[in-house]
Formats: structure tokens, C-alpha cells, sequence
């Protein structure tokens, strides 16, 4: 329930009026009710609402209420699920340098530079670059983050969390770098680079801190009316302790209810025995259109390549095979065409080898699916596929002029 009002603590027996309660439940004609819905009230006893209708039927309410809620109009729905959260990464950002409303880099440099003053000397993490919205249409390099950070340890996520710029001083850390798959020394890593940057900046983060960033976010989304959220965590993204600490953080406070998916191939066990929902979630096929890292059936129009495959469909198939058998959720993140041939096509043997029926129990999942066919669909559907989405992702990026038109061309 989402409201401008706010429900006593103490009060266990409460009746909410004059307000636009939205159930969803379908009306008569079957059609879902709309926010135009003749319904403004509703009586709520502990956790467990008790009736919805109209404030007149309210006054039969009115004396076994502990508290009465006038809303003035506002709306109440069911509360939100998020389904796609990386807790301590979404905490930082709250909590620290958060670089999503930059509008061009030598302002993300300055607020670099500021925020950097502030942590005298402390390493910084950072977030929500995106250099496809800015009149530069470039990343920041290495030299311009030390020059803006004083020569500091510096991680700095790009938006769709795929690629980032490394500080001098972070990289002399990692000497092994160089060798790895998406290094460049301008500083801008991809690929397994980057994975090696990002394990190394959140070793930086104190237990307080990283207890603080899961805080901020629960508290943050309980603030936007988000009654649960899906942890994506895995061994590339946060590692073990980091995803413990989220589980066990949700169960200390007024939370969020927090369900876990853990992304390792072939970590059904390990998955169960972290407390994860699934063996999936962030388990990557490719990386991200805006870092050049979803994987193509032909080359980005603005790069001569077709991005990054981490994983092909013989893989595929044995995690899904490994995960049906375990009576436990697979999932993939996957964005590209090519990566989703390569899914559709592990899933079309998992589901030979194991029969459709197994595979649809099982309600397998996968994260964005932004260049899907009209196969991919039906095979999806035929095996009962979940696709979890983030339409957002078109307003950032999508319409003639989008950073989707400059990567892929118009007719893709």
C-alpha cells in the first residue's frame, strides 16, 4: 500500500477513507478497474486488509477502528516489487557519488573532484555515467579521473553497470590487469577487466559501509511504496559475503522482504545453500549495449565488433538441465540478438534432453531481453520463460536520437 499518510505503528486496527483505493481486480465487464475506481477506503487490521468499498460503507468501521486515516485524495495501490536490485551497489549510490544527472563529462569530473575533497583521501566509488547523453560523447580517462581525484583510488561505474573507469592507483593495484580481456589503458574496462576492477574496488568497503548502502536501500525503497526486492548476486557482481549480508540485513528491520537470486553457472547448490530463490539473476550471456558489450548478430553501427559472449548454449543447456533437476529457477541476463540465440537455442536442447513439461515447472527467468524476435518469444512461451524487463531503459535511451539508434542504427 502506497499513500502520503502514514500508518501509526501502534495502531493495529485501521481504517483508511477518502482516498482512490486501486485493487486491479477485474470489474464486471473484465476489464481492470482503474484508478477512477468508486472505491476510497479500506479497513486494514495488523497486516491483513479486512474490506475495501466506499466511505459511506466505512462508518460501519468506524468505532472498531483504532485510528482513522483521512488520505485527502491520495492513492493507495498494492505495493511494488522490484525485481532486479543490487543492494550494496544501489546503497552506494544513495549514500555516495552518484553521477546519473550529469549532463556532460567536465561536470562529472567537477562533481568528481568535489565529492573526492570530501573523502579526504578515502577510496571512491562512484556511479551512473553515461556518456552517451553528454555534448563530449566520450568516457573520462584515467588521467582525467586522477587529475579530478588528486591521484585517489577511484572505481567509477558507467549507468548500465558493464564497464567503468579505473583511477591510476586502483589499477596499480591489480598489475594483472593488462592481460585480461576488455583492459585498455586509457582506463575504460570491459569484459573480464573490468570484472577484476570491481571485485578489487568493493574489497575497499568497510562492513559499516556496506551495512549503511543496504540500509539506504531498503529504506529507500520502502519510501517509493516497494514491498519486496530480488538480490542479484554472484561471484561478478558482489561475491558471497556481500549477498549473505543482504539476506541477513533484510531480516533485521522493518525491510522490504528480500528474495535472493544467486548468478553462478552451475551453482544450483550453492544457490540453495546461500538461501537464493534461484540459480540465476545477473548469470551473464553478454554485457550491455551502451558499454559495447551485448553480443550482436553483426556489428554495432558506431564499433567494428558484435560485443562480448560470455556463455554459449551448450552451457546453457547444462545449467538449465542442472537447475530443472535441482527444482530450482535458472536464469541468464541476456540483451543482445546474438545472446539470445545462444539462450534460445540452450533452452530448445535442455528442453529435448529433459522434456517441456520439466522446463515449464521449473518458471525459468531472464534478466532484459531488450532484442528479442518473434522466436525467441514463441520458444519462451512455449517453455514458460519469464522475461523480466525494464521498459525505463527505452526512456533513457530509446526514440530517433537515443543512444539505441547510434549503437544498433534505426531498423534494429
Amino acid at each position: 500500500m502506497t499513500t502520503s499518510a502514514r500508518v501509526t505503528a501502534a495502531a493495529s486496527r485501521v481504517l483508511l477513507r477518502g482516498g482512490r483505493v486501486f485493487t486491479g481486480i477485474p470489474d464486471r465487464a473484465g476489464a481492470s478497474v482503474d484508478t477512477a475506481t468508486e472505491d476510497t477506503a479500506m479497513f486494514v487490521v495488523d497486516d491483513t486488509i479486512i474490506w475495501i468499498g466506499s466511505d459511506d460503507g466505512a462508518l460501519s468501521y468506524a468505532d472498531q477502528s483504532d485510528d482513522v486515516i483521512d488520505l485527502g485524495g491520495a492513492l493507495v495501490t498494492p505495493a511494488f516489487v522490484d525485481a532486479h536490485v543490487h543492494t550494496t551497489a544501489a546503497g552506494l549510490t544513495l549514500t555516495g557519488l552518484d553521477l546519473s544527472g550529469t549532463r556532460s563529462l567536465a561536470q562529472m569530473l567537477d562533481e568528481l573532484e568535489a565529492f573526492c575533497r570530501s573523502q579526504r583521501g578515502h577510496p571512491v566509488l562512484g556511479h551512473g555515467w553515461d556518456e552517451s547523453r553528454w555534448p563530449e560523447g566520450r568516457a573520462p580517462t584515467r588521467q582525467e579521473v586522477d587529475r579530478a581525484s588528486y591521484g585517489g583510488v577511484v572505481y567509477l561505474t558507467r549507468v548500465d553497470v558493464h564497464s567503468a573507469v579505473a583511477s591510476s592507483a586502483l589499477l596499480a593495484a591489480l598489475p594483472e590487469i593488462k592481460a585480461l580481456d576488455g583492459y585498455d589503458d586509457s582506463g575504460v574496462l570491459r569484459r573480464e577487466a573490468h570484472h577484476a576492477a570491481r571485485a578489487a574496488a568493493l574489497d575497499t568497503i568497510t562492513p559499516g559501509q556496506r551495512e549503511a548502502a543496504g540500509r539506504a536501500t531498503f529504506t529507500r525503497a520502502a519510501e517509493l511504496g516497494i514491498a519486496a526486492l530480488h538480490e542479484l548476486g554472484g561471484p561478478d557482481i558482489s561475491g558471497a559475503a556481500d549477498f549473505s549480508s543482504v539476506l541477513a540485513l533484510a531480516e533485521t528491520g522493518p525491510y522490504p522482504e528480500v528474495i535472493g537470486y544467486w548468478g553462478q553457472l552451475g551453482g544450483a547448490e550453492i544457490a540453495r545453500a546461500l538461501g537464493a530463490h534461484g540459480a540465476g539473476g545477473d548469470l551473464f550471456i553478454d554485457g550491455a549495449l551502451g558499454s559495447h558489450t551485448a553480443f550482436l548478430r553483426g556489428d554495432y553501427l558506431d564499433e567494428t565488433h558484435r560485443g562480448a559472449r560470455y556463455l554459449g548454449s551448450a552451457q546453457v543447456r547444462d545449467h538449465v538441465i542442472a537447475c530443472t533437476n535441482a527444482q530450482m529457477q535458472a536464469g541468464f541476463h541476456v540483451i543482445g540478438d546474438g545472446a539470445l540465440d545462444a539462450v534460445a537455442d540452450g533452452f530448445r536442447q535442455a528442453a529435448n534432453a529433459l522434456g517441456v513439461v520439466a522446463v515449464r515447472h521449473a518458471r525459468h527467468r531472464l534478466e532484459h531481453v531488450e532484442m528479442v524476435d518473434d522466436t525467441h518469444i514463441d520458444l519462451f512461451a512455449k517453455l514458460g520463460i519469464v522475461a523480466s524487463v525494464q521498459p525505463g531503459f527505452d526512456a533513457l535511451w530509446g526514440g530517433p536520437d537515443g543512444m539505441y539508434v547510434n549503437r544498433l542504427g534505426a531498423d534494429r
